[in-house]
């Protein structure tokens, strides 16, 4: 691992990263926040997940969560969204390749050998986390956009990894979403079955989550209608799965958005992540 900078930030340590992947197969950037608390020993993580476009940088410069984590003493991992470098495939389209890994293991060509960002967070990363940072192995995690839905189905799919879950205005349903099928048919192919294990409604309605789910969305997010957090809400409902869906008046689908919520959320998951083991 090969340190690109730190600074000073609420009284702890921002930091940015890099690392060879034998996941994705090229050199990964993350970065990672760490309160003042992790000074006296290890603390919580959790990790933010970005949207479509975004690097590891967007959320850390712009979503405004140091400060909540600091207050809360939980550390806080901004992976990339996709791998990227020489050699990596990419689409004119900014919804396709670099920058739009979706969160997957893609099986297809030409985006099988480095886009693998479900090994890479699930993994990967967390490994390197666990053992370069002080950190327990207590995850919580979140996300926007692509990030939600990668959020969502990663906890989905491995309730026994993360003790949290929350989103911002997530893509809940990309099997029946341009913001899915597109991608899905590039990275994943043309059988649909295959797509099910990576769209958080089909997931939360066949296994549920053991604890609760918050999810934030703007009423005026120009995204919506892609989003389908219909989708969520009616799986939650036939699932009985304690879910807190909030509709957030008049917000849009920017950082804007995700900075005026980013202490609810460190707090919805420090309070879960520090909750006595059961």
């Amino acid at each position: 691992m090969r340190k690109i900078s730190e600074n000073r930030c609420y009284g702890g340590i921002q930091g940015v990263y890099s690392h060879q992947s034998e996941a994705c197969g090229v050199e990964m950037t993350f970065a990672v926040y760490l309160p003042p608390q992790a000074e006296q020993g290890p603390v919580p993580v959790l990790w933010y997940l970005s949207g479509l476009t975004c690097t590891h940088e967007n959320a850390m410069t712009k979503g405004g969560f140091q400060c909540h984590a600091a207050r809360h003493g939980v550390a806080i991992v901004f992976p990339d969204t996709s791998p990227r470098g020489d050699g990596v495939a990419d689409d004119e389209a900014y919804d396709l390749g670099i920058g739009a890994g979706f969160y997957l293991n893609a099986t297809q060509g030409p985006w099988e050998p480095h886009f693998r960002m479900y090994d890479y967070v699930l993994e990967e990363l967390r490994g390197l986390v666990q053992e370069s940072f002080p950190v327990t192995d207590r995850h919580g995690i979140t996300g926007h956009s692509m990030g939600g839905h990668g959020a969502l189905t990663i906890a989905l799919r491995n309730p026994s990894r993360y003790q949290s879950l929350s989103a911002f205005s997530p893509i809940v349903n990309p099997s029946q979403s341009d913001w899915g099928r597109k991608q899905f048919s590039a990275y994943l192919g043309d059988d649909e079955a295959t797509w099910a294990q990576h769209d958080a409604s089909i997931l939360l309605g066949e296994s549920g989550w053991h604890g609760d789910i918050l999810i934030d969305q703007g009423t005026d997010d120009q995204f919506i209608d892609l989003l389908r957090p219909q989708a969520f809400a009616e799986a939650a409902s036939l699932r009985r799965q304690p879910t807190v869906l909030r509709l957030q008046k008049g917000y849009d689908h920017s950082y804007f958005f995700v900075a005026t919520f980013a202490g609810d959320h460190v707090k919805w998951h420090a309070d879960r992540l520090k909750a006595e083991r059961p």
